[in-house]
């Protein structure tokens, strides 16, 4: 918990100093920053024929490699391991079974190929059966004790500055903002609101079914062992409709499986815009897309100019990647 008071603390600074003529001070002059500005000046104005009202503004935002670093393993992907390390003794048969093997052996290739299947697999078992309270203390616990292994920082300190002032512009501009995620719902939801000031209400990603009880007089809710919503790829359209309820119009993603959800916003017959943020400065953070066992961009990027999805280059747009404290790869 220290670790998101003094996050919190940090972004109120960062935002105190912040330009009074520039909301999106991290961002570089250039065709982005200005389409993304002149798009919301254009849907807040009255009386214009792109005028958007206050209850139809709905941005989403991937958040692996969209908002916090993914590189070079998903953030969610190594809690569901850590738990399975854990639980693995009550579950000596784990050690002969596939994809638990993979991961008490530590087998980065197979780790980094897993199929949908088998991932599914992981994070029921990691979740199943846990009270939505012991949960998230478990999260808790496990993001104050944990650091990036290149970085030596707390993971939820790997934030992109940009997109946290384009959080809060699009906020200030009437904006709802929702995370729209392929990670598990339940590992984001009792941080987001401190660092990205995202409520857990507004967060939809993977999730397993649950239950309510009441035991030993306590009313609980607790996970059950079949999932209930893959929020990836296709998933994101169907995760947005069943909690939203509107199509967005404006979206942020990087990666392929951000495809269906930057679909979607591209559907809606309103004023619409939908970035892809591109990882293309190997100097202040990661380069991949194409070739990359995470967060591949190929299909995304190919028809980026057929949607009219806006590409943007965190070398060439972005002045700085992560809050000052971690603003090169020199921290290393």
């Amino acid at each position: 918990m220290r670790i998101l008071l003094f996050f919190s603390w940090f972004l109120i600074i960062e935002i105190g100093v912040a330009s009074a003529n520039d909301e999106l001070p991290s961002w570089r002059r250039g065709a982005i920053k200005q389409d993304l500005t002149a798009f919301v000046r254009a849907i807040e104005t009255p009386n214009q024929s792109l005028f958007v009202p206050v209850s139809e503004r709905i941005a989403v935002f991937d958040n692996d490699g969209t908002l916090w670093a993914e590189q070079p393993h998903y953030v969610p992907s190594l809690f569901v391991y850590d738990r399975i390390r854990a639980l693995s003794k009550d579950h000596p048969e784990w050690i002969h079974e596939l994809p638990f093997k993979y991961v008490l052996e530590s087998d980065q290739k197979k780790l980094t190929t897993l199929s949908s299947d088998e991932y599914t697999q992981l994070l029921i078992a990691s979740q199943e059966n846990e009270s939505i309270d012991a949960f998230e203390q478990k999260v808790m616990d496990w993001l104050s004790s944990h650091r990036h292994p290149e970085f030596n920082q707390p993971y939820i300190e790997l934030v992109y500055q940009p997109m946290l002032e384009v959080l809060r512009y699009l906020r200030h501009h009437g904006f709802k903002t929702y995370i729209v995620s392929g990670g598990a719902r339940d590992f984001m939801r009792p941080w987001t609101e401190t660092v990205y000031g995202i409520p857990p209400e507004q967060v939809i990603g993977t999730s397993l079914r649950e239950t309510y009880e009441v035991k030993d007089g306590q009313p609980n809710i607790r996970s059950l062992s079949e999932l209930d919503l893959m929020n990836n790829k296709q998933g994101k359209p169907v995760g947005i409709h069943a909690h939203i309820g509107r199509k967005p119009i404006i979206g942020f993603g990087n990666s392929d499986g951000d495809y269906e959800m930057l679909q979607w916003i591209s559907s809606n017959p309103k004023p619409h815009r939908a970035y892809i943020i591109h990882h293309d400065d190997a100097e202040r953070e990661w380069a991949y897309d194409r070739v990359s066992f995470i967060g591949q961009l190929n299909r995304a990027l190919d028809d980026a100019n057929r949607f009219n999805w806006h590409i943007v280059s965190m070398k060439n747009d972005w002045l700085s990647i992560f809050p000052k404290h971690l603003s090169s790869r020199a921290h290393r």
